[in-house]
């Protein structure tokens, strides 16, 4: 899933150049391409299926010029990630009705690479036995209010796999007191959005939990694939219901599972976050970019891509960032307030 709008790395990432497609991590590689690099070894390049809004089509098929370009499948505008996942769950039907499917967000980190390939592997061999939905639940390191939990019934594992357990409920962000609660619980995980299921068995769910949208994906079937297909998901697609999958599909379903993970994510919300998976010095900065000294600072994040000079002296705790003429000095504890200026610009 590429089609994120999110400008919350201000200057960095704007709505016309979203997060996905920018090397954040200053490795030479986008989010959106590590994400593909990831997935090696697990499916082949021809079984990658890129969804995005029509606008970031070409900037996609630039930076994965090794998906084949039919995989791309473009929305005419944004209904949120039940719509994403149910065309292409449709279109890959069309094409391979027995498929196992992984569904990822592009613009996540994970570190843990080898360990990220192992979960995934044994989930996809359980849902290819089962008609189970499986998501992954990241272990908690600590009371995280800006992500949304799934509390598992860690009572009883699944016979097939003593790793997955039934999901009990899905809670939204937590406030802290809240979220402080749940890390002591040790039933509660992050919701990272990463589901793997059968094809058939999330089109079936659909049917069943969300009627009308898949009467509209159903009717869509003899286009799959055809050069009518983009005429008429443009037609049709705004007709979808805006809603999030979590909403639609995981909160009613019963055979919902998950796998209590550890490989080093984060969905990099914040420049906070972005600190926290960047090296820092003996200081707790982090520098991102060419040319960076930092004086008498502490646990500071300086990313400048363009290889300006650049000397940051006295600060604790700040954002300095820069891209296309645009610089950001901001406090890490007032971040928030920076949305303001990016919807703005």
């Amino acid at each position: 899933m590429a089609g994120g709008v999110g400008s919350r790395f201000w200057p960095m990432s704007t709505a016309q150049n979203p997060k996905q497609f920018i090397d954040v991590l200053g490795v030479g590689r986008t989010l959106l391409q590590l994400t593909l690099d990831r997935f090696r070894g697990i499916c082949p390049v021809e079984n990658v299926w890129v969804v995005t809004n029509a606008r970031y089509a070409d900037t996609v098929r630039e930076q994965l010029p090794e998906v084949p370009a039919q995989n791309v499948l473009c929305e005419p505008c944004r209904r949120n990630t039940a719509p994403c996942i149910a065309y292409v769950s449709w279109r890959i039907k069309s094409q391979d009705p027995q498929a196992n499917v992984v569904v990822t967000p592009s613009d996540h980190v994970v570190t843990n690479i080898i360990e990220f390939q192992r979960v995934v592997r044994q989930c996809l061999l359980f849902t290819s036995e089962t008609d189970a939905i499986v998501t992954l639940g990241m272990k908690p390191d600590r009371p995280e209010t800006g992500y949304g939990y799934i509390q598992a019934d860690l009572s009883y594992n699944s016979l097939r796999n003593k790793e997955i357990f039934r999901v009990d409920s899905f809670r939204e962000k937590p406030d802290l007191e809240t979220a402080q609660r749940y890390i002591k619980n040790k039933s509660y995980f992050w919701n990272a959005g990463i589901f793997i299921w059968k094809v058939k068995t999330v089109v079936n769910a659909f049917r069943v939990y969300m009627p009308a949208m898949a009467k509209i994906f159903e009717n869509l079937m003899p286009y799959y694939g055809t050069e009518q297909e983009q005429e008429q998901i443009d037609a049709h697609y705004p007709d979808c219901e805006s809603i999030s999958v979590d909403y639609a599909i995981m909160e009613k379903a019963d055979e919902i599972f998950v796998c209590p993970s550890d490989f080093g994510w984060s969905d990099l919300g914040t420049w906070g976050s972005l600190l926290q998976h960047s090296p820092r010095d003996l200081y707790g900065n982090a520098a991102i970019g060419q040319n960076i000294s930092l004086f008498d600072s502490h646990n500071c994040i300086v990313h400048t891509s363009q290889e300006r000079k650049v000397v940051v002296q006295g600060l604790d705790g700040y954002i300095v960032a820069e891209k296309d003429n645009t610089l950001l000095i901001c406090k890490l504890s007032e971040e928030q307030r920076i949305k303001q200026f990016a919807d703005e610009s």
